[in-house]
């Protein structure tokens, strides 16, 4: 048996800066300069850096694994959509929610996975699909 029910939700926001960017560039080698390089951005089709997506989109990772559903949570499949830049200053709000019990026995759920800038904007558009603790009766 599982806790969790369809449109349960929940939420974490961030705002990326400078120091950010450059310390996942450091941990994953993407040194590309739309990210590192101001000069380079300037001219590239942002008109200035911007943040990794996959960067951003850990985000969702963390609300999976501290919020809903939470501890123990394991990430089986995920799917995004990178449909507008984050820019190094910006505050986003990572949502997910349940949509769909795969299979209840097995704590297999699908979820909606959002990410908005401040400005109400999509960022990352998605769905995730996890295992979860299962409650033994």
């Amino acid at each position: 048996m599982i806790k969790y029910n369809i449109s349960d939700s929940a939420s974490m926001s961030k705002t990326f800066s400078e120091s950010d960017v450059y310390l996942f560039a450091g941990i994953t080698g993407d040194f590309n300069s739309v990210h590192i390089n101001s000069e380079v951005a300037k001219r590239g089709i942002f008109g200035e850096r911007i943040a990794h997506g996959i960067l951003v989109s850990g985000l969702i990772s963390a609300v999976i694994g501290m919020k809903l559903p939470g501890e123990g949570s394991i990430y089986m499949e995920q799917d995004l959509k990178f449909l507008k830049p984050v820019k190094i200053g910006d505050t986003v709000t990572a949502t997910v929610r349940i949509v769909e019990i795969i299979n209840e026995a097995k704590g297999i759920l699908k979820l909606d996975t959002i990410v908005r800038n401040q400005n109400e904007e999509t960022v990352i558009d998605g769905y995730a699909v996890v295992k979860v603790p299962v409650v033994k009766e």
